[in-house]
């Protein structure tokens, strides 16, 4: 009898033990599905936490402007709307408006344009504080002017998101250092603007404070990752604003919104205070830049930024003015000219923007000449989107974690998470039928050791030296090409990147580039863009004449490009291209 009870006794701890494996899986099971729930509610308490910070301050902004207007009854607004920024400056320098007036109105304009467009992140209530230090500021080239300033441009107590969950509720210590000259130079910075999730995409929505449409069609988006900075400017809530470029993100939404925009040299204007998704990433710089509805309010605000201040706070910026005689020279320029860079090809509009902008130019006195990037593929790929992209996405998809994933992205997103077995494995199986979604994938692989980066690095050297000297082969003194147009439909952005290449190409060469409107897309170009068929006829191709279907009448802009540090050469180009259009539409 002892026997069998021990025997029992043996058997069920044996059970126990048997059991214990299984009991261990299940609370970590629990742990885990308590932890990932426990995620989910904070990051949807952090999330609703930034809608009501944002709409406590539109409240607040309403009823500093009601209460403004109440107390100025018989006090217009409306006209100070409809000056150009140059108008504007000199009217609030020479005293008949001041700058309580220029603020209060294109707050109340803002706020009208949010409603409809969605571009504004927070309003920056300080704005109405600094009213009452801006009169020691009256030398200032940008007195009194209200100012928009993108998500990740650093204000103090304010967050730089950058459409993240990582960097809500961490407002940063200090002013970016731009916006320190701006407030030097007299200007009142008043609104944060909206940026697409991760910054590196060139739409522009995040979980946060949603999507962001075009001022011209609603059913458009406004382009990014500036996209709020063009959907304001363009929808006329703003007249000068700053964004930042490290693949078109200014450009884009300019050419999408109907506006000027400008990327300069990386380091001709501080980065300092300017959140980057991926920091220390040094293959493709970004820059910071102006937004504006003209070319002068641009050359403005370089001037402005390009002073002793930014220089003295900035010891990395070499201490560069703005040269405004080379902006106002009217010298004969050689100028370079491409309609189709041979990787993408570009809508009708834009082919057609290019070629009567070149006849306007030839007709001005000026010599064009064919120009052709070199090796264009492997710009985009080994250089552009490996440097980017040179540990895997492994940073930009840790800044990623902790939130939802915005709809706007997920195509964008979904390769990055691929196993890099994988990644090699579906390069390697869809080159012969998909060559560019093949190439894709290896450089989304990464470069894989630091003796791999720095030779990436001294390849990336080695193509924009090649570059250069092409350009002096040429013998031009400036570029006009294409830039992305028109506006796409909404949730297109994410899945067509091979279009880039009109514009990330600069920012790997490090040249000045920037965009002005010129004309609108007509039935015709909708006409001929049915027979669209691409250069390689592929998926990608599919996706672009999908993307840019029903644009008739949105903008299209070209793209004015340069050497780098020739950033008043670029402008004064840009400036040519815009009063000529002007004369030819009289």
């Amino acid at each position: 009898m002892e026997d069998v009870k021990r025997f029992l006794r043996e058997a069920k701890l044996d059970c126990w033990t048997a059991a214990l494996p299984t009991v261990v899986a299940g609370v970590g099971a629990l742990l885990v599905l308590v932890r990932t729930v426990s995620s989910h509610r904070e990051a949807k308490e952090k999330i609703r936490r930034a809608r009501n910070r944002r709409t406590e301050s539109l409240q607040q902004a309403e009823e500093a402007v009601l209460r403004y207007k109440q107390s100025h009854p018989t006090t217009d607004l409306t006209p100070i709307l409809k000056l150009s920024l140059s108008e504007l400056t000199k009217e609030l320098r020479g005293g008949s408006l001041n700058p309580e007036e220029a603020l209060y109105a294109f707050m109340e304009k803002t706020l009208a344009v949010h409603k409809k467009l969605n571009c504004c992140t927070e309003i920056l209530l300080e704005s109405l504080d600094q009213l009452e230090t801006v009169g020691s500021n009256k030398e200032g080239l940008l007195y009194g002017v209200p100012v928009s300033i993108k998500d990740n441009c650093g204000y103090k107590g304010h967050d730089s998101s950058c459409g993240v969950l990582l960097h809500l509720e961490q407002p940063v210590q200090e002013d970016a250092v731009l916006v320190q000259v701006l407030k030097k130079q007299g200007a009142i910075p008043f609104v944060k603007t909206n940026v697409p999730q991760g910054l590196l995409s060139y739409d522009c929505s995040n979980p946060m404070y949603g999507q962001t449409v075009n001022p011209h069609n609603l059913q458009k988006t406004s382009g990014g990752s500036s996209g709020g900075e063009g959907a304001l400017i363009g929808g006329g809530g703003s007249l000068l604003g700053i964004g930042s470029d490290i693949g078109g993100s200014i450009r884009i939404p300019a050419s999408f919104c109907g506006i000027c925009g400008f990327k300069p040299t990386a380091g001709r204007l501080s980065l300092q205070g300017v959140r980057s998704i991926c920091p220390g990433q040094k293959s493709v710089r970004g820059s910071p830049g102006p937004i504006a509805r003209d070319v002068d309010s641009l050359a403005l605000c370089m001037q402005a930024l390009l002073c002793d201040h930014m220089f003295s706070l900035d010891p990395t910026v070499p201490p560069l003015p703005f040269n405004m005689q080379i902006y106002q020279s009217s010298k004969p320029l050689r100028i370079g000219y491409l309609e189709c860079d041979g990787f993408q090809q570009p809508s009708p509009s834009m082919v057609r923007s290019v070629r009567e902008v070149k006849a306007l130019l030839e007709q001005a006195g000026h010599t064009f000449v064919p120009f052709q990037p070199l090796r264009i593929k492997e710009a985009l790929y080994d250089l552009i989107v490996k440097g980017i992209f040179a540990d895997g996405a492994t940073t930009l998809k840790q800044n990623l974690a902790g939130g939802p994933t915005d709809p706007t992205i997920k195509h964008q997103i979904f390769p990055y998470n691929l196993p890099l077995w994988l990644k090699r494995i579906l390069s390697f199986l869809l080159k012969p039928w998909f060559p560019r979604t093949s190439i894709s994938l290896r450089a989304l692989c990464g470069v894989g050791s630091v003796p791999k980066l720095w030779k990436q690095h001294a390849a990336v050297e080695d193509y924009i030296k090649d570059t250069i000297a092409h350009w002096r082969r040429c013998n031009i003194d400036v570029l006009l090409c294409p830039v992305i147009a028109p506006a796409y439909n909404l949730l297109y952005c994410a899945k067509n990147s091979t279009i880039l290449s009109y514009t990330m190409l600069y920012n790997l060469l490090n040249f000045p580039a920037g965009v002005v409107p010129v004309t609108t897309v007509t039935k015709e170009d909708e006409e001929e863009l049915k027979h669209y068929e691409g250069i390689y006829q592929d998926v990608y191709d599919k996706l672009f004449k999908e993307a840019v279907t029903g644009g008739e009448g949105l903008p299209v802009a070209v793209q004015c490009v340069a050497l780098p540090w020739q950033e008043e050469l670029c402008l004064r180009f840009m400036k040519e291209v815009e009063q000529l259009v002007k004369q030819s539409r009289k």
